[in-house]
């Protein structure tokens, strides 16, 4: 008697995701014409008040300190006043890192050209201010500019772009065992993945710690998460020959490169005249929260079980810009912690959606944009509004967030198991509209 073909064993209901047909007209039209206004003076008071607030966190752990000694506080053990010394600064350390992610961001919105109508204004202000953070500024707004352009497109994006069989050299799909839209795989399947991929909670804890501690200084340096046709070793964001850039390019990828060898001689400098435990204490560690931030954040708004992956027969730029999250920030830890999460980062996690439908938004106008757009998203069933993010939230997504299959047009993650717990619901469309906005056309930019 002739065999059947090997059954199902495992399965998970899956949820149908919406796939958008709107136009870039008809979101755009849904933001109130003031939300797309720039004010240079505007954004150089957010600046102003981050700085502020920086200056403030420093006296007030400065003034606090004072207060450790065996004279004012008694503590029951000499060590214990060196392990307040130490929970005092990395109280400091942490509010800091959040306030200059702020700073971090309205960089980020110089190089969109939100923080004012000058260009000028815009690239001054964004160069001292990534630079000052250890972030090559033209280099990095060039190539987040393509981000932009196509976003979740798998080819063409150049941040967290998924990973498909052949980079954890599993082996190939095979129909009779497992769909491919990953809502069902057999026994075999099942556990041949689980050993090529891992899925212990010790080593998606230590992947996710990886990404949060790492992370940003591997994407600058070594195209790490970023777009896998680009050549190894050869593309990162210091390098003007780099294929992310056009050879007219080349020379504002010197001038980010001048700015960060500027900070780096800053970073010395301080360094041998306050000492290394000082700049570490005040600057450093501030400035690896800043990193953890900016990583947590951009993560988990492009990454999730629920979100869509294109290739190029099915992407158009309303889907790409659709194809992320809203989410709010440390929102797991209470209304009060997400309110001051939100305020600090100028609502760069809670606004991504109306951010990625028009770049040049200046995120004080988000907040209304992001209101108006999740009203047409709404009427048309596509709600962008993900979990709270947190530690907790990048665990769960790193855990079910493997891999996806090149041979769907559509792509939604895998986990270690093999299963999907999205798949697309396709509409009927009409795809003549895929025009961008608000994303400078890099080929006559700079």
């Amino acid at each position: 008697m002739a065999q059947g073909p090997p059954k199902f064993t495992h399965s998970t209901e899956q949820q149908e995701i919406t796939i958008p047909d709107l136009t870039i007209k008809e979101l755009l039209d849904a933001i109130p014409d003031h939300c797309f206004k720039r004010s240079g003076w505007r954004s150089s008071l957010y600046v102003v008040g981050d700085f502020t607030a920086l200056i403030i966190l420093y006296k007030a752990a400065s003034y606090l300190e004072g207060f450790i000694k065996p004279e004012i506080m008694q503590l029951p053990h000499p060590f214990l006043y060196d392990v307040a010394k130490f929970s005092l600064w990395a109280i400091y350390t942490f509010w800091a890192g959040l306030v200059g992610t702020g700073l971090w961001i309205i960089a980020h919105e110089c190089g969109h050209q939100a923080f004012s109508e000058s260009k000028f204004v815009n690239n001054a202000v964004g160069w001292v201010l990534h630079s000052g953070l250890g972030v090559p500024y033209h280099s990095w707004r060039i190539s987040h500019a393509k981000h932009h352009a196509s976003t979740s497109h798998l080819t063409q994006d150049q941040a967290y772009v998924p990973r498909d069989r052949t980079y954890f050299n599993l082996p190939e799909l095979d129909e009779n065992k497992e769909e491919l839209l990953g809502g069902s795989v057999t026994e075999e399947i099942r556990k041949e993945l689980l050993e090529a991929l891992g899925d212990s909670p010790v080593g998606t804890f230590l992947g996710a710690l990886k990404y949060l501690t790492i992370g940003w200084p591997a994407y600058l340096l070594f195209n790490s998460s970023g777009q896998a046709r680009y050549p190894f070793g050869w593309t990162n964001h210091f390098n003007p020959k780099a294929t992310i850039f056009s050879p007219k390019q080349r020379m504002q990828i010197v001038v980010s490169d001048v700015g960060i060898l500027i900070w780096a001689a800053a970073l010395c400098y301080s360094a041998r005249t306050f000492g290394c435990l000082e700049v570490f204490k005040i600057y450093f560690a501030p400035y690896l929260w800043v990193n953890h931030w900016i990583v947590l954040i951009t993560f988990l708004q492009h990454t999730d079980p629920l979100l869509p992956h294109y290739r190029s027969g099915e992407f158009t730029f309303p889907r790409g810009a659709l194809a992320t999250f809203d989410r709010n920030l440390l929102g797991d830890l209470g209304p009060i912690m997400a309110w001051l999460a939100a305020t600090l980062t100028h609502g760069i996690s809670e606004t991504h959606v109306a951010h990625h439908v028009h770049s040049k938004i200046p995120h004080y106008h988000a907040w209304e944009a992001t209101d108006a757009l999740r009203v047409k998203l709404g009427n048309a069933g596509i709600k962008l509004q993900g979990r709270n993010s947190g530690w907790g939230e990048i665990y769960r997504v790193y855990k079910q967030c493997k891999f996806i299959e090149a041979e769907s047009d559509i792509a939604f993650y895998k986990n270690a198991q093999g299963l999907a717990a999205a798949r697309p619901k396709m509409p009927r469309m009409d795809m003549s509209d895929g025009h961008d906005s608000g994303v400078e056309i890099l080929e006559k930019d700079q």
